[in-house]
């Protein structure tokens, strides 16, 4: 007996069929939006290299999360840029410094309807754009960049985050952030940790973003980890895990779908990836002339990781995406 020929192609025949077939898909509820929160600025400030993305001022910020609250977007990820930095960042764990203030603001708009995740790293507020201490030989001391953490974690947690993200590759750094939190009554807020976050070349924009500049020219290699390594990332996921990390993060996304994908099959934690500041930028910059449909595009980068294996992405398209998928539904 024989069997007629399989078509494929009778499946993908009209949109109903695709959509109604469709192996993966993308959701409002899978999108975090990465946001920018600057001190001492009463207007919004474009950010040149990330077109349609700014720097929040305080009252800006509170408007752009009811407009993402409204769309449905579950969450969002608060960056700093303070007036003052200095050689440890102490404006990170300032009760009153940048962050903690725009929590305090969101909690009381949005109650416990969004989550309000706080990026956790001292980068953005050191005066040498280091993760951490930074010694007289020009090295970054672990063990003393963990202090550094503990009190930033408390402080934003005191100020009403949900989840802390630390993002300095620092050995140790969910432990040490695990016991501060359960050590002064903030058993309930998640860790969700940076776990296999690479020394890519596509952070530049995020950097002006924040006005970072590594000192000297420096960079992050020796604590970010190394773009050849997989298997490494995947031992730094599990190490994170081990020590309370409710969620772990490949970052970047695109050029780690490899390592998005080998940490779903090894790993039921939620799992996250960060489309990045040069990921979006390359879109918008190409998009900007005329070489590709930008919102095409993008919407499909999105599809891919998710199509790879993470759960929810932190992505500067969260808006937009939120708004093509109203008007796909609609």
């Amino acid at each position: 007996m024989t069997f007629p020929e399989r078509r494929p192609r009778r499946l993908r025949r009209t949109a109903a069929i695709r959509r109604l077939v469709a192996e993966t898909r993308l959701s409002v509820d899978d999108l975090v939006a990465p946001l920018f929160v600057r001190e001492g600025i009463s207007e919004p400030q474009p950010i040149a290299s990330l077109p349609g993305v700014v720097q929040h001022s305080r009252a800006s910020l509170r408007a752009e999360v009811a407009a993402l609250k409204g769309l449905g977007i579950p969450a969002v990820v608060l960056f700093g840029v303070p007036e003052r930095k200095d050689a440890v960042g102490s404006e990170a764990w300032n009760p009153d410094g940048v962050v903690q203030v725009a929590l305090r603001d969101l909690r009381d708009d949005v109650g416990d309807e969004m989550v309000l995740i706080a990026d956790l790293c001292v980068d953005e507020y050191t005066d040498h754009g280091h993760c951490g201490v930074v010694t007289s030989d020009g090295t970054v001391d672990n063990d003393a960049t963990l202090d550094l953490y503990r009190q930033a974690a408390v402080a934003q947690a005191d100020a009403g985050a949900d989840v802390c993200a630390p993002s300095g590759m620092m050995d140790g750094q969910v432990a040490a952030i695990r016991a501060s939190l359960d050590g002064t009554g903030h058993e309930e807020v998640a860790i969700l940790a940076y776990s296999a976050k690479y020394a890519s070349a596509l952070y530049g924009p995020f950097r002006e973003a924040v006005d970072v500049e590594i000192a000297d020219g420096g960079d992050r290699r020796s604590y970010q980890q190394d773009p050849p390594n997989a298997r490494e990332a995947l031992m730094e996921i599990h190490s994170d895990i081990a020590e309370g990390a409710d969620m772990v993060m490949v970052k970047p996304a695109l050029a780690y779908l490899d390592v998005v994908a080998r940490a779903r099959k090894e790993v039921d934690v939620p799992l996250a990836a960060y489309h990045v500041s040069g990921e979006y930028a390359m879109v918008e910059a190409a998009a900007a002339n005329g070489w590709i449909d930008g919102d095409a595009v993008g919407m499909e980068h999105l599809l891919a990781i998710r199509r790879a294996g993470a759960d929810f992405i932190l992505t500067y398209l969260a808006r937009r995406a939120a708004q093509a998928l109203d008007s796909a539904g609609a």
